[in-house]
């Protein structure tokens, strides 16, 4: 799949957005290395803590399939560029830490980073390890 076409998965998954609060709408599309996508959109609430971005929706629709391998993820808002945040980058860290990344204003005018790039002190607990 072009990045190019996840970027516009991620628009059209956008559209799906519940933001009645920011009126930010994301979408996201996550590629898995077998080729398969997930979408995800941000789910907000009135309790604010239990709001949902999209990225973390995509990959626990992915995860929850069994998909543990992936390859790229494309964010689009309708304010611009959207970057992940910081518990976002943290989540996928745990799964992909050399995960493409993808953004933009539009499809002709997109950017990529790694989440290494955007995340370049990221942690992953081994089994067993502890952060005491």
């Amino acid at each position: 799949m072009e990045y190019k076409e996840l970027f516009l998965k991620s628009r059209e998954a956008a559209q799906k957005a519940y933001a009645p609060f920011s009126d930010f709408h994301v979408g996201a599309a996550l590629l898995t290395k077998n080729g398969a996508v997930y979408t995800g959109v941000n789910v907000e609430n009135s309790s604010f803590g239990a709001t949902i971005c999209a990225e973390r929706t995509a990959f626990t629709k992915a995860i929850s399939d069994g998909e543990r391998e992936f390859e790229a993820i494309a964010i689009t808002g309708n304010g611009g560029e959207a970057w992940p945040c910081g518990i976002c980058r943290q989540f996928m860290y745990e799964f992909a830490p050399e995960l493409l990344v993808i953004t933009g204003t539009d499809e002709e005018h997109m950017v990529q980073m790694t989440l290494k790039e955007l995340l370049p002190h990221g942690f992953k607990l081994q089994k067993g390890e502890t952060t005491d």
